[in-house]
């Protein structure tokens, strides 16, 4: 049995933006609130964290300050995945330098990697950390997807903690758990399947919406993990329609642009992304009212 890295949720954190880079100041308001809104852990430098378009300085340089300001408060997981095993290896040790409690390795993209050579990707990287590794499964991104086999076969590496599902594939994640059992810990990848994912025995989500209402996706997987998914569920519908909204367009223009509007000031996505069409920005602000009633 593998203790997860974390239970609960665990926001998958913007990155603020400035004229200069990474606003570090506004990023540390960030983390305390979420800490403050019951976030279990935080994951930084992932797809919500704009990780493509940092630097590899940078990126080490995002990584340590939220460990650092974090300072032991709640669980840090690094993202560090590339489609270039060796830079993936760089940015695993070095978030391990940092003293990140979990690394997240996103499956390597546009080279879509045979089933063979994740395996091979997974393990190498493994190798070279003493971190657990948390796997991240989003073939609409990636162009590439785990089966159960192959989660079976990285389970048995000792670093190998967990996956993160974000395939919306419900017979994958079935058959994982009947293979893998409490070998490979399994946790949402999309806030709007976090109390069915649960129910198939995730330990909780890592979720874009905790930006915006880090509370709701607390108490959503803390119901779910006492096994009371009828509470889960209901506050899970309840907050639908804005975990929706959050992905009118692609991840993290939604989110940085709901944060805008509830005057958080975390500056808008880097290219080639950028702000929101203004119908979908309106149909994103109605979805918050939610939350400013």
């Amino acid at each position: 049995m593998k203790e997860p890295i974390f239970t609960g949720s665990s926001v998958a954190i913007v990155t603020p933006f400035n004229e200069s880079g990474v606003d570090f100041a506004k990023f540390a308001e960030l983390i305390d609130a979420q800490i403050e809104g019951g976030t279990a852990a935080i994951t930084v430098c992932g797809t919500t964290g704009e990780s493509s378009t940092q630097s590899l300085d940078e990126h080490i340089q995002t990584v340590d300050f939220c460990v650092k300001h974090v300072a032991g408060r709640v669980k840090v997981v690094a993202g560090s995945g590339s489609n270039d095993t060796e830079a993936a290896v760089l940015l695993s040790t070095e978030a391990e330098k940092s003293g990140a409690d979990g690394l997240l390795l996103v499956t390597p993209y546009y080279n879509k990697a045979t089933q063979r050579g994740l395996i091979k990707h997974y393990n190498y990287i493994a190798d070279r950390v003493n971190t657990p590794i948390i796997l991240y499964n989003v073939p609409s991104r990636t162009g590439v997807a785990f089966t159960a086999a192959t989660y079976k076969e990285l389970s048995k590496h000792p670093n190998v903690n967990g996956i993160k599902e974000a395939s919306g594939n419900f017979p994958l994640i079935a058959q994982t758990r009947a293979l893998c059992g409490d070998d490979m810990n399994i946790w949402s990848g999309n806030d709007n399947e976090t109390v069915a994912m649960m129910a198939l025995g995730a330990k909780g989500v890592i979720s874009v919406a905790a930006n915006v209402v880090p509370r709701v996706m607390a108490d959503i997987t803390a119901a779910c993990l006492k096994g009371d998914f009828a509470t889960g569920l209901a506050l899970q519908s309840k907050y639908l329609d804005l975990m929706d909204a959050l992905f009118l367009e692609v991840n993290p223009i939604p989110v940085k642009a709901a944060l805008n509007l509830l005057g958080r000031n975390v500056g808008e996505p880097r290219l080639p992304l950028c702000d929101m069409e203004p119908a979908n920005l309106e149909k994103l602000r109605k979805s918050l009212a939610i939350i400013q009633n």
